[in-house]
């Protein structure tokens, strides 16, 4: 069968699997939880729009990452739904892996090109009739808690994607691994080539984050248990792996030593990825790509021609429209009205410590004169989505839905999706950024935001210091010393944003419309091309597969 059906481009001919736990692709396909799939969506998109040789292999989660949904008192409750699209086409496949000595049935099904104007992506079921339960639930939840099951579904991508792209005849040049979830593919080729140098040749990685719960760490016998290793034994494991001594494996390790290259997602985060894995002997190199996402896809086209045309008095008036479109569903949500006029501060993202959803709120005092201006008045909505077991953050989700039941220009949204962050994007005036400095690996929102003219506000970390010029075309909350005590940082992050607010920003929106659409403008503008995933996917090729 021919995945790639549209006629290549001949600068990108080498073909790619690109396998990724999740992909934010469309509304309509719930297979995502946040950046990780915004990030490998948009990567598909401009896949198509340039013509490359890429197909996507994913899992195709039964139940997705979770709906959000609220109990009576308008707290956060995550709901499972069971999912059905009607416009994948089942591929023809029979394809088997084991897991802890068990043989389990996978059936692949393909997202054709054009359904969405992406690459074409086979996402992967064990949630079916041939499987008993336990086998079935594997592919249920996107990120289950359970290690067991987590660890399952790793190998599920790995090996059982590696396993489909065989059976379907379809010769692949490179595997890419969107993080270390896919590990188990390296195992899968060693049994083919029987030489990692081989294997290395083949494999390129992209590392998304310097935090903890994304380096996955497990018990090695434990993972040779479950079936991870491809049934090597021990000796064969370590050895071919380099670990040598100690029985915790790291994922992230492991891939930077199966890898022949790998990158991290900013130039910072390739400083923070090189300082964080310098102990890693026989490690790949780890350069720099910066994420990206897809203009086409997230951009309001009206606002783009308004922009293209210099027609500043159109663009104002579009914003405008835009922001009522975002203010009617603050209202179906919360029973607000929010006022176009007003200068509209939006915080949406993963709902996670690091990022520091509360921190406006961090000086009580403070926000609370912020909220009741008369003069000069301001916005702000919430957003995002919260892992279910975290909770912490679900404590500080319901804990801002409480303080915004008494402030009528308070919002907390829930059903941060695709859909509603486009929404969030185009209608807001400040997109604001608040991660604990060089925790940000990349922070793909703020591209998005900026184009489409909501202006980024942001800590100096992640992408944000390759595109800003604090003042001209984003706003930007001072550096400080990330050695810091965390309450510290907290403090002096606060101090700064809210003196930027309140003397710099704020003024500008009411006082210099001039400038404040000068800096829209210069943000739209300047975000064009570096920060387009087709720069993002050229690179790719250029960098990593053809390296």
């Amino acid at each position: 069968m021919k995945l790639v059906p549209y006629d290549i481009n001949k600068k990108y001919k080498k073909s790619v699997a690109y396998f990724s736990m999740e992909f934010a692709i469309d509304q309509t396909l719930k297979i995502y939880s946040g950046g990780l799939g915004f990030l490998a969506g948009s990567h598909m998109r401009s896949v198509y729009d340039l013509k490359q040789n890429v197909v996507g292999v994913g899992l195709l989660w039964s139940f997705g990452y979770y709906d959000q949904t609220r109990n009576e008192d308008r707290t956060l409750r995550p709901t499972f739904t069971r999912k059905f699209y009607y416009f994948l086409e089942e591929l023809n496949v029979d394809v088997k892996v084991k897991i802890h000595n068990k043989d389990v049935k996978i059936k692949a099904f393909l997202v054709k090109p054009e359904v969405f104007g992406s690459a074409p992506i086979i996402l992967l079921s064990t949630d079916i009739d041939e499987n008993d339960y336990l086998a079935r639930t594997i592919t249920h939840k996107l990120y289950d808690g359970n290690e067991k099951t987590r660890v399952a579904q790793e190998i599920v991508l790995g090996i059982g994607g590696a396993k489909v792209l065989e059976a379907l005849t379809h010769k692949v040049d490179i595997y890419h691994m969107n993080e270390g979830h896919a590990l188990p593919l390296v195992y899968q080729l060693y049994a083919q080539l029987q030489d990692m140098d081989e294997v290395r040749k083949r494999v390129v990685f992209t590392t998304h984050t310097p935090e903890a719960a994304g380096n996955e760490v497990h018990n090695i016998n434990f993972l040779q248990e479950m079936g991870f290793f491809n049934g090597l034994d021990m000796k064969t494991v370590r050895e071919i792996s380099g670990y040598n001594d100690g029985d915790d494996f790291c994922l992230t390790v492991g891939a930077l030593k199966s890898a022949k290259i790998a990158n991290a997602v900013s130039k910072i985060h390739a400083k923070v990825s090189n300082d964080m894995w310098s102990h890693v002997e026989n490690r790949c190199k780890i350069i720099s790509i910066t994420n990206t996402q897809n203009r086409k896809y997230w951009t309001d086209k009206t606002l783009i021609r308004n922009l293209d045309e210099h027609e500043d008095y159109e663009l104002v008036a579009r914003k405008k429209h835009l922001k009522k479109l975002l203010f009617d569903i603050v209202a179906d949500q919360t029973g607000k009205r929010f006022d176009p006029e007003v200068l509209t501060i939006v915080w949406a993202r993963r709902f996670a410590e690091y990022k520091r959803p509360g921190l406006l709120k961090y000086d009580l005092e403070r926000f609370e004169n912020l909220m009741k201006r008369v003069d000069m008045p301001v916005q702000i909505i919430w957003a995002g989505k919260p892992y279910p077991g975290d909770f912490g953050a679900i404590d500080l989700f319901n804990e801002l839905i409480e303080i915004a039941h008494h402030y009528k220009n308070m919002a907390v949204l829930i059903g941060y999706e695709l859909t509603l962050s486009r929404f969030l994007k185009q209608g807001s005036d400040i997109w604001l950024n608040t991660p604990r400095i060089t925790r940000e690996a990349s922070g793909t929102s703020g591209m998005t935001a900026s184009m489409n003219g909501s202006i980024h506000f942001s800590i100096d970390d992640g992408w944000h210091p390759e595109f800003a010029r604090d003042g001209k075309n984003a706003f930007t909350i001072p550096k400080l010393d990330h050695n810091l005590p965390i309450e510290e940082q907290d403090r002096l992050d606060n101090k700064n944003m809210m003196d930027i607010l309140e003397k710099d920003i704020i003024p500008t929106y009411y006082y210099d419309q001039e400038k404040w659409v000068r800096i829209m403008k210069n943000a739209m503008t300047e975000i064009e091309v570096e920060f387009d995933s087709g720069r993002m996917a050229e690179e790719y090729y250029r960098k990593m597969f053809n390296s």
